[in-house]
């Protein structure tokens, strides 16, 4: 059975004839598998989900218990017609996971989904999968992204409220895995006191809490009077009134994305914080050295630049050009 047989794009997303089974599907189909809850992967409305047992609860969380017909938690390789699929950690944010697809004849595709290799203390670490063809994102697939150690932009932001300590920081984080992961970040770096979190984000906190990851003391940052400097909030909300009740706040964002100056500009940030939970660059040219696929297909992102690379690495490569995958949307 050829590669495109058991798996090729549609105007759904990527879908497996012989399962009969789409993965991170854009629109409702009968079944799902769903790699992590971002809303550009993970949507509602089909007929039958599975995933990890976190995302679908975090899917519940988000779209409401019946966001599905019927769902099924990945437990260990399970039949799908004719092929065996499993889901393996892929260190984006908690819940999220590669999806392996082994036709009974064929060749082993590995759907990574977002991934990230740089330690994650929300979510289990990244774990290579060996394959024939490895299915990859390239959101930031540019030699230009060279994503700093986390800790060190973590060391920016408490140099900022020592230096400004009368003024609030107010970090944009999306409301699903960065908000965590900053706040985690934060008490890793000795922030004992409370964190303020945006209304938006507080099912999900509690959530996280409930998974056994501790977030430390957090107060709600909509109350009449916040008593904390550091402040995280969903993007969405530096757009509204809200912002308004913070006298000369540092307004601040937490994104690979911050490393494009132009786009901290935009967003009128003072505070650009690089933190990705995607691979950057050397990551994931590293990933495909290390798996040494047959084939390497690209899901979005940066095409051309990792196509680029495979070229000159002697890896066959193709874009599969699928739309509808970007940042978390708010």
């Amino acid at each position: 059975m050829r590669a495109d047989q058991i798996l090729h794009p549609t105007p759904a997303g990527l879908y497996c004839p012989p399962g009969d089974f789409h993965i991170d599907p854009i629109r409702p189909v009968s079944r799902a598998l769903i790699t992590h809850g971002h809303g550009d992967h993970a949507r509602s409305g089909h007929g039958a989900v599975m995933a990890t047992r976190q995302t679908l609860d975090i899917m519940a969380i988000r779209y409401g218990e019946d966001f599905a017909g019927k769902t099924q938690a990945a437990d260990g390789p399970v039949r799908i017609g004719d092929t065996t699929v499993s889901f393996h950690p892929a260190g984006h944010i908690l819940g999220s996971a590669q999806i392996a697809v082994q036709p009974d004849a064929g060749p082993k595709i590995v759907v990574s989904g977002d991934y990230c290799r740089h330690p994650n203390p929300v979510s289990a670490p990244y774990e290579p999968v060996p394959c024939d063809i490895f299915v990859t994102e390239a959101t930031f697939g540019l030699p230009v992204f060279k994503h700093p150690d986390p800790a060190q932009e973590m060391a920016r932001l408490l140099a900022s409220m020592a230096e400004f300590p009368e003024r609030p920081h107010l970090i944009g984080a999306y409301a699903l895995g960065k908000a965590q992961r900053l706040i985690m970040l934060a008490r890793a770096a000795g922030l004992d006191g409370p964190i303020a979190i945006h209304g938006a984000l507080q099912r999900l906190c509690d959530y996280h809490v409930a998974q056994g990851i501790d977030l430390g003391p957090l107060v709600p940052a909509t109350a009449d009077k916040v008593d904390a400097q550091l402040v995280i909030a969903p993007p969405s909300a530096f757009a509204s009134a809200w912002v308004q009740r913070f006298r000369d706040p540092v307004i601040g964002f937490a994104s690979g994305w911050m490393a494009v100056r132009a786009r901290a500009r935009q967003r009128g940030v003072e505070l650009p914080l690089v933190i990705s939970d995607h691979v950057d660059w050397p990551q994931v040219t590293q990933t495909i050295t290390e798996l040494a696929p047959q084939e390497v297909w690209i899901t979005h992102g940066a095409e051309d630049g990792l196509l680029r690379w495979c070229e000159i690495q002697g890896i066959p490569a193709r874009p599969l050009r699928l739309v509808g995958y970007e940042d978390e949307p708010e």
